[in-house]
């Protein structure tokens, strides 16, 4: 069995919600924010913490909605996120941009938030994110009509009967995932029902898409106005080649957008790279950010 690097759970109040921040690391160390994914929470990056060679102090929120974040019970507003990013940072890193390493959801949180305030963030690890597909305007009646009718009919979780039955719907998504990393995810990323069952510990309101239409011109003007070094890291199977492996003139529109922005590919890997490939991240993050100790 592996042996997993200590964490301490810290509750705050972030924006009037209890939210949970996972701490793992001295205090005293160089700090790393790491901002996890849609229908993810902080545990999922135990695998890289525990691949890091220097000493960090490793901070991941469980965003609002998520995890053992307070929950809203009802529709999630994106703006909501830069909002509580940023009342995050006044709390770890109110002094110094911070050091930010962002998953899916993480990163277009981080990466629009890094264009708004680009004085706060001193460098962005993108984990396999880069925009969604462009939206065509004659989507918008049925989005609206999709988001409405979720009124009606509240979103619902899958429910399972134990950790090990969550943990095989993991392995069965994920032929990479070793079993005892789904054990593991299945044990940390879920939440017990009164009757001892579990569901993934994420409001089912999250699965609710917005009724607004994805923007990416105003999100690439975000980009744009980073001044921070990025790194794009993709996945031979993840989504950013998923979305745009056959236009490469559109990713490479998006890329160039980071005025410092640069691009780091693995293979044998799915979206989930934090879990799948953790040792390999973990370098990446550390050659990335450049801990002071290795200089």
């Amino acid at each position: 069995m592996s042996t997993y690097t200590p964490c301490r759970c810290e509750r705050r109040p972030i924006n009037s919600l209890a939210c949970n921040l996972r701490h793992w690391g001295p205090a005293d160390a160089p700090l790393l924010l790491m901002l996890h994914g849609w229908m993810d929470s902080s545990p999922s990056f135990q695998f890289t913490v525990d691949s890091l060679r220097h000493s960090w102090h490793v901070v991941a929120p469980d965003w609002r909605g998520y995890g053992q974040s307070q929950w809203l019970h009802r529709r999630y507003w994106f703006a909501d996120y830069y909002a509580d990013l940023e009342a995050l940072l006044d709390h770890c890193s109110p002094g110094a941009p911070a050091r930010i390493v962002g998953h899916s959801m993480g990163g277009a949180v981080a990466s629009i938030y890094g264009g708004v305030r680009p004085e706060r963030v001193a460098g962005l690890l993108l984990v396999d994110f880069l925009g969604l597909p462009t939206n065509e305007a004659d989507e918008a009646p049925g989005r609206i009509r999709q988001w409405l009718d979720h009124q009606r009919a509240p979103p619902a979780m899958r429910i399972y009967a134990s950790r090990e039955q969550l943990a095989a719907r993991l392995l069965q998504f994920n032929r990479r995932l070793l079993p005892e990393r789904a054990i593991f995810l299945a044990t940390h990323c879920s939440s017990e029902l009164p009757d001892g069952r579990l569901v993934v510990a994420c409001d089912p309101w999250h699965k609710v898409p917005s009724p607004y239409l994805y923007r990416v011109e105003e999100v690439m003007a975000c980009w744009r106005a980073m001044t921070a070094p990025v790194l794009l890291v993709t996945a031979d199977e993840g989504y950013v080649l998923q979305r745009f492996g056959r236009q490469p003139g559109e990713l490479q529109r998006r890329m160039d957008c980071f005025a410092n922005g640069s691009r780091v590919h693995i293979d044998d890997c799915g979206h989930n790279v934090q879990h799948d490939r953790p040792e390999r991240l973990a370098e990446l993050i550390e050659s990335f950010f450049r801990h002071p100790q290795a200089e």
